[in-house]
C-alpha cells in the first residue's frame, strides 16, 4: 500500500516474526550468546523468558536458521498438552512418525533415538515456546528429559521460552528440582528508547529505505512512551502510522501523525498500561484470596458446629458410660456370688 511512497522493497512493520528483520540489541545479542553456548558446549537446559511481543520467537527463527547440520531440533509451539501428548509431539518433530503407546514406551522411544544419535556427534535439541502453558505434569515430563545423559555429557538440550509467567512458576517450590536443572536463564525486557530509534531504523533499512528521514525525530520520544520498547507495540504503531501518511498523501510521518494513531487505537502510555494490567492482576489475585478466605471461615464454622455438637454430646456419654460401668459390676458380682456354690456341687459328685 505504502511502498511507492516511501520507496520500500517490502513492509518494514510486519507482525509475523521474520530473522530478517532481527534487531540485535544488547539483550538479544546476550540471548543468544547463551543459546548458541548451551549447544556447542553440551550444557543442558536453557529459560528465556520475555514479555509478550519483545522478540523471543524472531530471535528463536535466528538461532534456527544459522544452525549446524549435524543440529537436530524439535520445535513445539503448541503446549496446552498432557504427557503423553507432549511426549508424542516431541517425537513427531524428531521424525518419528505415527507412534502411539504408553508414557514408558515413549519415553523408551525417545531414549533410544537419542542415544543413537550422540554417537553420530549429532547435538539434540527441544525448543518449547509459550512455556508458561505447560502443565505441571508436562514440566516433571522436561525435568526427567533434561536428566539423559551419558556418562559425561548431556544427550538432550532443552530450551524453554515464555513469558514472565514461566520465570515465576519455576521459581515456585514445586519446580525447585527442575531450576536446579537450569543452567542459563536471561530475560528480554523492553528496549531502551535510544535502541528502540536504532530498530526502527535497522527495519526500514532492511526493506529498502535509502534515508532515514521517514520518521522525524520528535516521533521518537512519543513512540517510545506508548511502546515501552515493546517491539511488536513498536510494529503496530509505526506500521499504522505509515498507513495513516498514505492515506494524507505525507511522505514524512510527523509527531501529529503519531499522536493520530494512538487516539485511533486508543492506547494509554505503556507506564499506565503495564499499571493497570498490574492492578488488574492485583484485583484477580485479591479476589481469589478472599474466595478462598471465605471458604476457609465456611469450613471453620461447620468444624466448630460439629465440636460444639461433640461438646453437648459427652455428658450423654458419661453418663451411658457410668451406667455400663455399674451394670458390669453388678454382673461380675453376681459371679462372684455363685462361684462357692458351684465349687459344692463339684465335691459332692
Amino acid at each position: 500500500m505504502y511502498l511507492e511512497l516511501f520507496k520500500l522493497k517490502e513492509y518494514p512493520f510486519e507482525l509475523t516474526p521474520d530473522s530478517d528483520f532481527l534487531f540485535m540489541s544488547k539483550a538479544h545479542a546476550r540471548a543468544k550468546a547463551y543459546l548458541d553456548y548451551a549447544i556447542w558446549n553440551r550444557d543442558g537446559f536453557v529459560v528465556i523468558t520475555g514479555e509478550v511481543g519483545a522478540g523471543k520467537t524472531t530471535l528463536l527463527q535466528k538461532f534456527l536458521s544459522e544452525r549446524d547440520e549435524n543440529v537436530v531440533v524439535a520445535k513445539i509451539f503448541q503446549t496446552q498438552l498432557n504427557e503423553t501428548e507432549f511426549l508424542q509431539s516431541v517425537l513427531n518433530e524428531f521424525g518419528l512418525k505415527d507412534f502411539s503407546g504408553s508414557k514408558v514406551e515413549l519415553m523408551d522411544a525417545l531414549n533410544t533415538f537419542l542415544l543413537n544419535k550422540f554417537p553420530q556427534s549429532s547435538q539434540v535439541v527441544l525448543i518449547v515456546d509459550e512455556a508458561q502453558n505447560l502443565s505441571d505434569a508436562v514440566l516433571e515430563e522436561i525435568r526427567m528429559l533434561s536428566g539423559l545423559e551419558t556418562r559425561k555429557e548431556k544427550i538432550l538440550h532443552v530450551v524453554l521460552v515464555g513469558q514472565p509467567e514461566l520465570k515465576e512458576r519455576l521459581e515456585s517450590p514445586e519446580h525447585t528440582q527442575l531450576l536446579q536443572r537450569v543452567r542459563l536463564r536471561f530475560h528480554l525486557s523492553g528496549l531502551s528508547e535510544a535502541e528502540m530509534r536504532s530498530y526502527i531504523l535497522h527495519r526500514l533499512r532492511v526493506a529498502g529505505a535509502v534515508n532515514d528521514n521517514i520518521f522525524s525525530d520528535n516521533t521518537f520520544p512519543i513512540i517510545y512512551q506508548y511502546t515501552g520498547g515493546i517491539p511488536r507495540l513498536i510494529n503496530v504503531l509505526c506500521d499504522t502510522a505509515m498507513m495513516c501518511a498514505y492515506a494524507d498523501n505525507l511522505s514524512n510521518i510527523t509527531s501529529g501523525v503519531v499522536k493520530t494513531v494512538i487516539e485511533e487505537l486508543q492506547w494509554l502510555p505503556y507506564a499506565k498500561r503495564i499499571n493497570k494490567r498490574g492492578n488488574a492482576i492485583g484485583a484477580s489475585v485479591r479476589s481469589e484470596m478472599q474466595g478462598q478466605m471465605r471458604d476457609n471461615t465456611k469450613a471453620l464454622v461447620n468444624l466448630s458446629e460439629k465440636f460444639n455438637r461433640l461438646d453437648f454430646a459427652v455428658p450423654t456419654l458419661s453418663a451411658r458410660m457410668n451406667n455400663i460401668e455399674v451394670l458390669l459390676k453388678r454382673i461380675a458380682d453376681s459371679l462372684d456370688d455363685r462361684q462357692p456354690h458351684t465349687e459344692v456341687i463339684r465335691k459332692r459328685s
